[in-house]
């Protein structure tokens, strides 16, 4: 058994070619091989967001705090909320963020196949972010 103590392991500022905005990343889970899975808490000011990505074998985010957004390309923009828990499939290009006025953060968990748990790609431009909300 291994424990990680709370604050043993300090939050980081996310990269930023891969994010828009101020995210930050609060590891939770990247144990050694054999094991793939992987997960962050991640928190994202207003307006904050991923860029254009995808995962070799998906992703699973669960929604902890505040509202947010999240699209698959060529599909309305959905809001997300506390409690949601949203599947992106394997190699399905999308985004996820906060809403503009309200933080967001949320788990996100997936797996690496090869060492490679996501395909970063451009940045969200701000018309792609701010298109209408459906569903």
């Amino acid at each position: 058994m291994e424990i990680s103590r709370n604050g043993s392991r300090p939050s980081r500022q996310a990269p930023a070619e891969w994010f828009t905005g101020r995210v930050r990343m609060d590891p939770v889970a990247a144990p050694p091989a054999p094991a793939r899975v992987q997960a962050a808490l991640v928190t994202f000011e207003p307006g904050a967001r991923t860029n254009w990505h995808h995962h070799p074998l998906g992703q699973t985010l669960h929604v902890t705090a505040g509202i947010g957004r999240a699209q698959i390309e060529g599909e309305p923009i959905q809001e997300i909320r506390p409690g949601d828990v949203i599947w992106f499939p394997p190699g399905v290009r999308h985004w996820h963020g906060a809403a503009p006025d309200v933080a967001m953060t949320h788990l996100a968990i997936h797996e690496a196949l090869d060492g490679r748990t996501t395909d970063w790609e451009e940045p969200v431009t701000d018309a792609q972010y701010g298109g209408p909300v459906g569903g």
